[in-house]
């Protein structure tokens, strides 16, 4: 089904939207990216998506060539244009055209891509029933070479993690920092539960700080749930009542074994399944 992608102002049949093989962002991953979701037709948290890629791009030395609330307009308009009502957005700023050389100085004319789709969610078995997941070798890039705040076009660090959990048999997989503390999974932030307590990675444990982790946070609070942002070790999760994933795309997702080891009863907890519930009722509502 051909969409309509947003580049640089203009509206254009996805099979038409192409960017120049000269771009950065195709040479070098030079760029920083979002993922969104809309719900009716509305994005989820639009203004907190478009802050974290400004300041993605700040951190790379990247100009956005438009305002943030001009990159909001042009994302409810690439949306609206595809009639998307429950979706998936990807925002992408690249470098822009220049020389086969690192120097981002010699680019030009950076890239604003926006791309409105349906959404691929994980199976709904897996929600019911929870995942499993395994502990990659592959630890999460050291914060002092590629910080992982930075939500960069080179994603290759999660994708050998992913690669390996596939081979486990995994859809997603477990990352722990250089100081082999828990960090995130591949493409999620992971909480943990335990005596009642919400417990999940701080920033500079190395992970990116998630739109969807930060609501359920907002959830938990007003529900009374103490949450805790400590580091963690693979221990804390094999002791843990309960474990859950959240992200943009997967939403909140339980997760029942990690490394072959059953965490809590083996099975989605109450206060998973609450904040999933919650989770739902505030996008939906």
């Amino acid at each position: 089904m051909s969409r309509l992608v947003y580049i640089n102002g203009e509206m254009v049949p996805s099979e038409q939207a192409t960017v120049s093989v000269f771009d950065h962002g195709l040479l070098y991953g030079d760029g920083v990216f979002e993922g969104l979701r809309s719900y009716s037709g509305k994005v989820f948290r639009l203004q907190q998506h478009v802050r974290r890629l400004y300041e993605s791009a700040h951190a790379i030395s990247l100009t956005i060539p438009m305002s943030p609330a001009e990159m909001c307009a042009a994302t409810n308009h690439a949306v609206a244009a595809n009639g998307i009502q429950d979706g998936y957005i990807r925002t992408i700023v690249t470098r822009g055209a220049g020389t086969l050389g690192l120097d981002p100085n010699r680019c030009s004319d950076p890239k604003v891509i926006i791309i409105a789709d349906s959404i691929a969610l994980y199976p709904e078995e897996l929600y019911e029933k929870g995942l499993e997941i395994v502990t990659t070798s592959v630890i999460r890039n050291h914060p002092a070479a590629l910080s992982p705040r930075i939500k960069s076009l080179n994603y290759l660090n999660n994708i050998l993690a992913k690669l390996e959990g596939l081979k486990a048999g995994c859809v997603e997989a477990l990352m722990l920092n250089h100081k082999g503390e828990v960090a995130e999974c591949t493409g999620d932030n992971i909480f943990l539960v335990r005596d009642g307590t919400l417990l999940t990675p701080p920033l500079d444990a190395g992970i990116l700080g998630g739109v969807t982790r930060e609501a359920v946070v907002e959830i938990a609070g007003r529900a009374g749930i103490e949450v805790l942002k400590v580091a963690l070790t693979k221990h804390d999760i094999y002791v843990a009542n309960e474990c859950f994933l959240t992200g943009t795309a997967a939403e909140v997702i339980p997760v029942v074994k990690l490394d072959d080891r059953s965490i809590g009863l083996g099975k989605p907890g109450p206060i998973t399944l609450d904040l999933k519930a919650q989770f739902h009722e505030l996008t939906r509502s």
